[in-house]
């Protein structure tokens, strides 16, 4: 029996970005039973978005999450050794990047699964575009510390490591913390660092700006409880 397929299918940034997936989605996920999600609740969403009820009441959803273990990623990918295909979604964009997956991912090519990426959003790649920051070398770096000194030191720690290597450093934060975010670092980064801020990808009220951290002092973006994704280059 050949085995099945892992399909990491994308999920909308924005509950009106339904125009970034792919046009051949729909047809990816009703050709699949099993799914892995982040959260239920918001797989279900995509499935109503895509007027997909009736398969979404007739899929099986496991849920991925740092408390899965590695037994449970075992089940999860069972299907698949019985020659049917799986789906991951995450809860926003591409599975496995700043989202579960990739243990699963790394998993099933262990098992010889064939995995099979799809085309969708990812804010940090639509953030890299749209920045005019430098796109030949950068690094995402996830979540930076909450707490004060560590917060600022990190900041001027990514900096310095930008200015050595030319290279762009992009970061997220929740985003209720989004107006101290942009507050921490024009206090903390070199007045000419490029800061770049891409909110709301791909829904109605994107916003993408990049100028220097002194010329955002005092010209904050409203993007207070937006999803986000920070950009800085320094020179």
């Amino acid at each position: 029996m050949s085995k099945g397929k892992l399909y990491l299918i994308p999920h909308v940034l924005d509950e009106e970005g339904f125009g970034a997936l792919p046009t051949n989605i729909k047809d990816v996920i009703t050709s699949i039973n099993d799914f892995i999600v982040e959260t239920p609740k918001v797989a279900r969403k995509l499935f109503l978005g895509l007027d997909l009820k009736d398969h979404m009441n007739a899929s099986e959803m496991s849920v991925l999450n740092k408390k899965t273990s590695v037994m449970e990623w075992m089940d999860m990918l069972q299907p698949c050794l019985e020659g049917k295909n799986v789906g991951i979604l995450s809860d926003a964009g591409c599975p496995a990047i700043a989202d579960p997956g990739a243990d699963v991912v790394r998993m099933a090519h262990d098992m010889g699964i064939q995995v099979i990426p799809m085309i969708g959003p990812s804010s940090i790649l639509l953030a890299l575009m749209g920045s005019g920051l430098n796109g030949q070398s950068f690094a995402f770096v996830g979540y930076i510390p909450i707490k004060q000194p560590e917060r600022n030191k990190t900041i001027k720690r990514l900096e310095a490591q930008s200015k050595e290597h030319n290279r762009t450093i992009l970061f997220i934060e929740t985003p209720y913390r989004n107006e101290q975010m942009m507050s921490d670092l024009c206090k903390s980064l070199h007045p000419d660092t490029q800061v770049s801020v891409a909110a709301g990808l791909t829904g109605p009220n994107e916003f993408i700006k990049t100028t220097t951290a002194k010329n955002w002092k005092g010209k904050f973006p409203k993007i207070q409880k937006v999803p986000a994704v920070f950009s800085i280059l320094a020179s």
